[in-house]
Parts: C-alpha cells; sequence; structure tokens
C-alpha cells in the first residue's frame, strides 16, 4: 500500500510543470523599421539608443536584431559589466535572437576607454558567437566596438 502511494505521488508531481508561452508584439511597422547596410549606419543606430552617461563608465554589451532585409527589430541589452569588462552570456544572446525570429545579428560593446582596438577576448567571444549562430541559422553580420569618438567594424576589418 505504501509502495502505491509513493508510486501515485510521484506520478501526479511528474504533470505538474509550467507552460511557457512565447509573444511577439512588434511596436513598428515592418516597412518603417530602419534598414542597415554599412557599419556607419549601425554605429548611428546604437549611438543614438546608447545611454551616453555610462558610455565612458562601464562596459555594456548589446546585439542588434535583424531581420532577412537587414531591418532592425531592435536593440538588446545582454549585460552591464565594469570599466574592464562585462560578461556576454551566448545563451541570453541566442535565445533573444529566436524569441525575436531574427535572421541576423550585430554585436556591439563599448570601450570606456576609449581604445577602439578588439582583445583577444572580443575576437575569440565573436568566433564563438558565429559558430553558435551558424548552428542556429543566426548570422552574426557585425560586431561593432564604439566609444563617444567613434567605432570599430570586425566586419571593416576583415575580421569577420
Amino acid at each position: 500500500m505504501e509502495k502505491l502511494q509513493t508510486e501515485q505521488k510521484a506520478n501526479s508531481t511528474t504533470f505538474q510543470v509550467s507552460e511557457i508561452n512565447v509573444s511577439y508584439r512588434p511596436k513598428v511597422k515592418a516597412s518603417e523599421r530602419p534598414k542597415v547596410s554599412t557599419s556607419k549606419e549601425v554605429y548611428d543606430i546604437l549611438f543614438n539608443n546608447w545611454d551616453l552617461d555610462k558610455m565612458e563608465l562601464l562596459e555594456q554589451f548589446k546585439i542588434l536584431l535583424l531581420t532577412r532585409a537587414n531591418r532592425v527589430i531592435g536593440i538588446y541589452e545582454v549585460s552591464s559589466g565594469g570599466m574592464a569588462g562585462t560578461v556576454a552570456d551566448p545563451k541570453l544572446i541566442f535565445s533573444t535572437a529566436l524569441k525575436a525570429c531574427a535572421s541576423a545579428i550585430i554585436l556591439s560593446h563599448n570601450h570606456p576607454s576609449g581604445n577602439l582596438k578588439p582583445s583577444q577576448s572580443d575576437i575569440a567571444l565573436t568566433n564563438k558567437l558565429i559558430a553558435a549562430g551558424s548552428l542556429l541559422d543566426i548570422a552574426v553580420l557585425d560586431h561593432v566596438i564604439l566609444s563617444s569618438e567613434g567605432y570599430y567594424s570586425f566586419e571593416d576589418e576583415g575580421i569577420i
């Protein structure tokens, strides 16, 4: 009898799981979204949507989510860190891209020091995310490093 009650209890908790819902309600019509085709256009969109009070204070990592036609779906802040770095979790990056039905993404982060040269860890992370994106059929088109005085594009420099 005790064994039967234990099995019944185990079976009743087996079916107590949360239902996951994903919804997508864009606030901007597809035809009104900005289209990007150059790193300068990407930089302008990112710079105009960045908290400039934090640009030289701390490092932030954001992604630009794009449609197949390179129209901007939105910008997502992946992380905000300290002066010397921040964490860019691939799970957060690609779960957001998948939820937004993005066909491509552009990686971006700022260097509070103003130095636009990518570090070895910037390059390694970019390569890791390109590989992950190819498995999910989400293209990583560029990685843009911003400062208050300009930008560095991995695509323009032939790193991607």
